[in-house]
């Protein structure tokens, strides 16, 4: 191998044949003590830096970590992105929760492209837009940056976002593991047992890793009794030696690492974003022994060989900032708008038929002070700067000629406004302020993780780096928002605010064809109000498009034919233990539609479950184990018994022959079928996705003997086919 000196003779000496990681190492062995200790933490000072970060930093830069100036290593240039670009006035799409609804891969795959583009316009070269955490509760305050409650469902989305983001920028998977309470993040140790651990909470990670992902960010929390960001069992036993992942490891932010030495140790690569543990405490635990240069080396050549494996996708040039908010992506976030709604009632009103779609000559009542009110999610590190937002009331407006609103706060004066209307909609649900990334009262203790000043040389390269920024408008909307991060966490109820439950009861009583749309993250328990009304969506934090899209389905242009990812109870009393302010809590493997399943416990909506303006039936499934036993094949027929085109979600399923093991979701397929036709369909389930995990050997054992496999369009559908398969 030619001698390599800087990081263009590392890309040249690839490009001939070297492998990234042989060409890193050669480049490390360059490196002098100093450059090999920058390349574990953030480039940025820690208290100028939060003195920008608290200056909405977050949305004007991007994270920069490990850049080698000397030898042309650009580093990482790190920005969010679970819906959309977060550096700079990006396109808003609907969060990922609205996107796991549509069940569809392809679109999320399209959106990854999308989000990585703006991501390459706006400076950015890692995103840690892949949030793949497990819904195991719906109280969650993050829950709205994942996509659901089961390990296969959400693998796939996880997936299909990395394909996408990875056209343009590097994929950083988070936050591993176990990483679904907000409030008590900071603090939480999840104990979780092994199968549990790797049927469950792991699956989805490992779907990514193996669709490529370069990247991983560790959790705040602990598992099992060590911190995510120094915890050897899953940072080198479960990613590296089991998986064989080898792209490298962030932390999450600021308080993502605990020790310095155990991190290095552990296998997390690069404490992000300052140079505040590490800058501290490694030299000296260098010269005690406690870490050795090998250690270092190995974190250093895993970070400069991964750049170096993305190398073609990286050195093409990046798009031109007008791509930020294009027209293309604002039609791409309409249309997912639109997919993500779930009806999930529209009961027949006598003999003129559901509510539901409108009739667009009709007078509709707009009701709810959510109606009028841009409302796109979380305003903490997942929130985007758009420009354009249009809200649910600016939608209906543009399609339907007589829209009067009234934001609600009086029932009365609402009531009365709906009554003089042919429909009426009322929008309820939350806002930023009642779910979402928490950063509110910690520890006190996580103070002494912070350093008692900066470095004035790192100030200054810091201070010209924030010179050269272009301005990046803060969106008017914002202007009433405290500074830095909204302080929503878990939610407090499962239910809608009283006011919210009154005004839907005082429309419903003065106009009998009203309708209801929920803004919300998660599961919203409707049982008090459910049967007052006719019609019911679920319409997420829609995006920039939100307004349009959730106009196109109300009205029909758009056949709705999102699923819930998720089961919505009856009754919080029907969902496992939740404890925002734990200090230990076991994670076990039943949540969700299995708990439901195991308990007997009737849902009000089902996991899968959602209603469409026309009807669907599956008929002649099959089930047959291919010759080599490697896959399942899955077949059958979909027909569209209704008389408007549509598309519905053929959902496979399978029961173990352990009794005690849960059922699970293995395959899954959004077919289209125009009116009145049948369409076949095929699935095709790898055999080890039924595998099962052997604790005692740190294994999995292939499935053995009768599966019976279920094909059906939710987990608990009465008019499912049941199939016995041995393997």
């Amino acid at each position: 191998m030619t001698e390599i000196h800087t990081f263009e003779d590392a890309r040249r000496t690839v490009a001939n044949g070297a492998t990234p990681t042989a060409a890193a190492a050669a480049l490390v062995a360059t490196l002098s003590e100093y450059e090999k200790l920058w390349c574990l933490d953030g480039d940025a000072p820690t208290w100028a830096g939060l003195k920008f970060l608290g200056g909405d930093g977050y949305h004007k830069a991007v994270f920069i970590g490990g850049e080698l100036d000397r030898v042309g290593f650009p580093g990482i240039r790190f920005s969010d992105g679970p819906r959309g670009a977060v550096v700079g006035n990006a396109t808003a799409f609907p969060v990922p929760m609205a996107r796991g609804a549509t069940w569809d891969p392809d679109l999320e795959e399209r959106i990854g492209d999308a989000i990585g583009t703006e991501l390459r316009a706006a400076g950015a070269n890692l995103t840690g837009a892949v949030c793949i955490n497990l819904l195991r509760h719906p109280a969650w305050g993050r829950a709205q940056e994942t996509y659901g409650e089961d390990p296969h469902h959400l693998g796939e989305f996880g997936a299909a976002l990395t394909r996408g983001l990875q056209r343009h920028v590097m994929a950083c998977v988070k936050h591993f593991a176990c990483n679904s309470m907000e409030n008590a993040r900071f603090s939480v140790d999840i104990e979780v047992d092994d199968v549990a651990l790797h049927e469950v909470f792991l699956p989805h990670f490992r779907r990514a890793i193996d669709e490529g992902a370069a990247s991983v960010m560790s959790a705040y929390n602990s598992v099992n009794g060590e911190w995510c960001g120094q915890s050897h069992a899953l940072l080198t036993d479960v990613l590296r030696y089991e998986w064989g992942f080898e792209g490298f490891v962030i932390s999450d932010w600021i308080l993502g690492v605990r020790d310095a030495a155990t991190s290095v140790t552990a296998g997390l690569d690069v404490e992000m974003p300052y140079r505040m543990v590490r800058q501290q405490h490694l030299p000296a635990a260098i010269a005690a022994g406690e870490v050795t240069w090998a250690d270092i080396d190995r974190s250093v050549t895993r970070l400069i060989a991964t750049l170096l494996r993305f190398d073609e996708v990286l050195s093409t040039p990046a798009p031109d900032a007008a791509v930020l908010g294009s027209p293309a992506h604002r039609a791409l976030a309409r249309e997912t708008a639109a997919r993500s709604v779930v009806l999930l009632r529209n009961q027949p009103m006598g003999d003129e038929g559901p509510v539901l779609p409108l009739d667009p000559s009709r007078r509709l009542a707009v009701i709810g002070r959510l109606a009028g009110t841009v409302n796109i999610g979380d305003g903490g590190s997942s929130d985007v700067w758009d420009l354009d937002c249009r809200t649910v009331l600016d939608g209906l407006r543009d399609t339907i000629a007589d829209v009067v609103h009234d934001d609600g706060s009086d029932p009365a004066r609402a009531a009365a406004t709906a009554a003089a209307a042919d429909a009426a909609l009322v929008v309820v649900g939350y806002t930023y302020l009642d779910e979402g990334e928490y950063i509110g009262e910690t520890d006190a203790s996580l103070m002494a993780l912070f350093p008692p000043g900066d470095e004035p040389d790192v100030v200054d390269r810091f201070e010209a780096q924030l010179a050269q920024l272009p301005d990046t408008p803060k969106p008017d909307r914002l202007a009433v928002r405290p500074r830095m991060f909204s302080r929503g966490g878990d939610r407090n109820s499962l239910r809608l605010l009283p006011d919210d439950v009154a005004l839907i009861r005082a429309v419903a009583a003065a106009n009998p064809r009203t309708i209801v749309a929920i803004q919300a993250g998660s599961a919203v328990i409707t049982t008090e109000w459910n049967d007052a009304v006719p019609a019911i969506v679920q319409a997420w934090y829609g995006g920039a498009e939100a307004g349009a899209g959730l106009a196109d389905v109300l009205l029909g242009d758009v056949n709705p034919s999102a699923r819930l990812p998720f089961t919505v109870p009856a009754d919080e009393a029907d969902l496992p233990a939740f404890d925002a302010n734990a200090t230990t809590f076991t994670y076990d493997r039943w949540h969700g539609w299995w708990r439901a399943r195991r308990l007997g416990i009737p849902p009000a909506y089902p996991f899968g479950f959602g209603l469409s303006y026309t009807t669907f039936a599956i008929a002649d499934a099959t089930a047959a184990v291919s010759a080599d036993g490697a896959a399942i094949r899955v077949t059958g027929h979909l027909a569209n018994t209704g008389d408007r085109d549509g598309a519905d979600v053929v959902q496979v399923y399978a029961t173990l022959p352990d009794p005690e093991a849960p059922q699970r979701l293995i395959g899954f397929a959004r077919v289209h079928v125009p009116a009145g036709a049948t369409v076949p369909f095929s699935i095709e389930v790898p055999t080890a996705r039924l595998a099962t995990r052997d604790s005692a050997t740190r294994s999995w054992r292939p499935p053995a003997g009768t599966h019976t496999v279920t094909v059906a369009r939710h987990a608990a559908d009465p008019g499912s086919l049941q199939l016995d398969i041995n393997l």
